[in-house]
């Protein structure tokens, strides 16, 4: 791929665990992916899943503000570790970070932590990126309310932008426990989010870079228009476009053709770890209007071609 201008996330999927050895060994996997990336211009960016490595119902605690016992606060403190060696290391190797975004009834633990990385990490430039998924409603806020404290305490920003993973989860736990749901009324509404997420980073590019993971084609016709209406070289390494591996080529080919910064996401792990992944991307990814009909009328095309040839 990367003959093709297109580069490489390698994507350890593997969450969900409950024991220390696993979250090591994720650590571990996520710190050999760093001296690789460092080795190889084709894998410039490194990413990892909070849940790989920590407790899923740890984080809950924390982010619920419930007091934790003795064992809880030193489990925690090897949560941080995890998070901070990574932050570290991608600092001194000078590789990219994104970190994942998680359940909206863990996420605020999650975004406290990586708040405490970008300030440690990003005083020069963004290496740690947090990600944000705009199907939720308040991530505007969000992002706003960061922009803010970075401008005052002095770093910089790194966003993953993305619609969500976890739309039918949230809505049916919010129904459930009887909360309003954080996800947005419509599609539309979901779109607008993005793409407002998208205007206002650009509008702060000298402070924020942006990894824009869609395979939406209106959205990265939008980050194209807004990079051209701002003078933005394609090449400018504060942004990027970013789609699944298998999924979009039509988009991450033709970008990265105009010299855009383009990268696939490369899940990996044991394929039972991984299945849960895969399939949320799968679920997530049918909400994209067309796309189905649309991947299957560009393979048809070019089976076309091929046979013409």
């Amino acid at each position: 791929m990367y003959e093709k201008g297109v580069s490489s996330v390698l994507d350890y999927s593997v969450e969900g665990k409950e024991s220390e050895k696993e979250f090591d060994n994720a650590l571990k996997t996520v710190l050999n992916i760093i001296e690789f990336a460092k080795a190889l211009d084709a894998i410039p960016i490194a990413v990892f899943k909070p849940s790989g490595f920590g407790r899923f119902k740890l984080y809950e605690k924390k982010n619920n503000g419930v007091d934790l016992n003795a064992d809880e606060i030193k489990e925690w403190e090897r949560v941080e570790a995890r998070f901070e060696a990574v932050c570290k290391k991608a600092k001194a190797y000078d590789v990219a970070v994104l970190i994942d975004a998680e359940e909206s009834w863990i996420q605020d633990a999650v975004d406290a932590l990586v708040t405490k990385m970008m300030k440690i990490y990003n005083t020069e430039k963004p290496i740690v990126f947090n990600t944000l998924q705009m199907y939720r409603h308040d991530r505007m806020a969000f992002l706003k309310k960061e922009h803010a404290m970075a401008k005052t305490e002095g770093y910089y920003l790194g966003y993953k932008l993305v619609r969500g993973a976890y739309m039918e989860k949230e809505n049916d736990r919010a129904k459930e426990k009887k909360y309003e749901s954080p996800i947005c009324k419509s599609k539309q509404a979901t779109d607008e989010n993005f793409n407002d997420a998208l205007q206002y980073m650009i509008n702060h590019l000298d402070c924020m870079s942006i990894f824009a993971g869609t395979h939406n084609e209106n959205s990265s016709y939008l980050l194209m228009e807004l990079m051209e209406e701002k003078h933005i070289l394609n090449n400018d390494p504060r942004i990027w476009f970013g789609q699944l591996y298998g999924m979009s080529d039509h988009i991450s080919f033709n970008l990265s053709h105009l010299g855009y910064n383009v990268a696939k996401y490369m899940p990996f792990g044991p394929v039972k770890d991984v299945m849960p992944y895969l399939i949320r991307r799968a679920e997530e990814n049918t909400s994209v209007a067309g796309q189905t009909g649309r991947e299957l009328a560009l393979i048809k095309k070019e089976k076309e071609r091929r046979k013409n040839a």
